[in-house]
């Protein structure tokens, strides 16, 4: 745990917000968002306290006991690195001010005490409207890998495949010199807008902020029900009704697609049965609709003993996931780490919250770019299995990448 957290927590509190409130109105400069569908929570600076993952259901039991009200709902905001398997490094941090909605309809703010808040923090209204920017230009985009170079690690994979190795996760970047200071809250608001059904969320890095719309839940926990939600195998969208119909029904009945998803399905399923007095799940995988992408999903619901595992434990146990390494997990991160020419660092880990009763909700940190004042890092991956095609798993990529840059104009 930080030096600040041994600060005195008087003076913190609760106090009840309307419904009406805007959660990104709470989020700032060096805060952290976490919302969707307009559940979630969002913090501002100053950090009162971070501990890493082993500590952090103790720095949290200590800071909300000082919080009138508190009740367990003094929370920890995080991201947690996509290689950082066994949570050595990661740290999970306490703002002096939360505002948190839970799905009930109960929007707080959370004060973890006047003693600890070093400077008056700015107040933010609503992101000011503004037209998009020109679309970017070829000379201002950076591929690595490049398409061809991407294709062959696909490739590459693919010959690597055998009984043992049944999927591997690839992914690759677009450096972004956008020519102009790029605002998280912007695009946030953005992103928010086209998918309010995505987790839509903006966290601190070490060299910038990572903001991102994931569709994909890794993990929550409230009280003693336990849901997860993986997605694997797309389709692109279309225009058409009728082309766009046809799609989805192709990835419906797609048996490379029904691979792909089936091994999340049943790696997801072998973590979480040991936690769980009760888990169930969709029986077939069923079309989760992005304004993008078609997935395959599958629901899961657990029930935990009494006492229950925290969300954190869980997040530990199940990351990361086929849907964004491979299985096995180490051979697939073995081959990550050989073709892939870049540190995706926060890149497809979870990013979440979790409260001092262990509730939380953490999501896979997909669809996002780390934007560095004039400079963006934009991510994009695709599952290979056995009858994956390079061209394909390219044109995966960059429909993504295409969706992510035109959010990106209104950054």
């Amino acid at each position: 745990m930080s030096p600040s957290a041994g600060a005195s927590q008087e003076g913190g509190r609760i106090e009840k917000l309307g419904d009406a409130f805007d959660l990104l109105a709470a989020y700032a400069d060096g805060g952290f968002l976490f919302e969707r569908a307009g559940v979630g929570v969002a913090a501002s600076a100053p950090i009162v306290a971070d501990a890493d993952l082993r500590d952090v259901a103790r720095m949290l039991s200590d800071i909300d006991g000082g919080v009138a009200g508190g009740g367990g709902r003094t929370v920890a905001v995080g991201t947690i690195p996509f290689l950082d398997v066994g949570g050595t490094t990661s740290t999970l941090s306490v703002a002096s001010r939360t505002v948190r909605r839970t799905a009930p309809g109960e929007t707080v703010r959370i004060d973890a005490g006047d003693a600890v808040v070093a400077r008056p923090e700015r107040s933010f209204g609503r992101v000011a409207g503004s037209a998009p920017r020109e679309p970017f230009g070829g000379r201002q985009l950076h591929a690595v890998p490049s398409a061809d170079g991407y294709a062959a690690a696909v490739a590459e994979v693919v010959r690597r495949l055998d009984g043992g190795l049944r999927k591997v996760v690839l992914a690759r970047t677009i450096e972004v010199d956008a020519g102009r200071e790029l605002d998280p809250r912007r695009l946030a608001h953005r992103l928010r807008a086209v998918n309010p059904d995505a987790f839509t969320f903006a966290a601190p890095t070490k060299d910038g902020v990572l903001v991102g719309a994931s569709p994909e839940l890794l993990v929550s926990r409230f009280g003693r029900e336990v849901r997860s939600n993986p997605l694997a195998g797309s389709a692109a969208r279309s225009g058409d009704p009728e082309e766009d119909r046809a799609n989805a029904d192709e990835l419906l009945a797609s048996a490379k697609d029904r691979e792909e998803h089936a091994i999340v399905v049943e790696a997801i399923a072998r973590v979480l049965r040991p936690f769980c007095r009760e888990l169930t799940w969709d029986p077939a995988p069923t079309l989760l609709e992005t304004p993008n992408v078609w997935h395959l999903s599958t629901r899961f619901r657990g029930l935990l003993p009494e006492p229950s595992p925290g969300v954190v434990e869980l997040v530990q146990a199940l990351h990361p996931t086929p849907a964004v390494a491979g299985e096995p997990r180490d051979a697939a991160l073995g081959l990550i780490t050989e073709l892939e020419s870049f540190d995706r660092g926060s890149y497809a880990g979870p990013v979440g919250w979790v409260d001092a009763s262990g509730d939380g909700e953490w999501a896979i940190a997909l669809r996002c770019a780390e934007l560095r004042g004039d400079h963006a890092t934009l991510y994009a991956g695709a599952g290979i299995v056995a009858g994956s095609r390079p061209d394909a798993e390219v044109d995966e990529t960059e429909r993504k990448f295409r969706a992510f840059l035109d959010a990106l104009r209104w950054g």
